[in-house]
């Protein structure tokens, strides 16, 4: 059975797929209700799940009458992927934001669900028994090399 988070995750990803121009305005309130949980749970599942490394900008404005602003970023070209990754990567790159960025180019079907769980996999501190900050240039090099080969095909 799935939690909470996944119910709301794939509700608000069904409404930004719905939406002509891949926005859309929300009240915390109102989804908290819609889905009988806390506000907090709300906040939980958009700053978790909905992150620019998944492909997304969220704006939020918080107060009476506040809300929350989720637009789809799309990558229009693998040469434009390409420059969003080394802009991204960089030298150094922590295990959250790497993931973030393979789940981003599974989403976009520009790499397969199963090359991303082998990224995922080759990405994980588990597997790259470094100390930092030694450990976070070995994932930059690594998932830069493999992202260039799966997109270079």
């Amino acid at each position: 059975m799935r939690n909470v988070s996944d119910i709301i995750e794939q509700y608000l990803k069904n409404i930004l797929q719905q939406s002509p121009n891949g926005v859309v305005d929300l009240q915390r309130s109102e989804l908290a209700d819609r889905f009988q949980c806390v506000p907090s749970q709300i906040n939980y599942v958009i700053s978790t799940r909905f992150t620019l490394e998944k492909g997304y900008l969220v704006e939020s404005k918080r107060g009476g009458g506040g809300y929350i602003r989720i637009q789809q970023v799309e990558l229009p070209s693998k040469e434009a992927i390409h420059v969003h990754i080394f802009s991204t990567v960089g030298e150094q790159i922590d295990q959250a934001t790497a993931e973030g960025i393979i789940y981003q180019l599974a989403e976009g079907c520009f790499i397969s669900t199963r090359e991303a769980n082998l990224l995922k996999a080759a990405m994980s501190r588990d597997v790259l028994k470094l100390k930092l900050p030694q450990r976070d240039e070995v994932r930059a090099s690594l998932l830069r090399a493999m992202l260039i080969a799966l997109l270079s095909k």
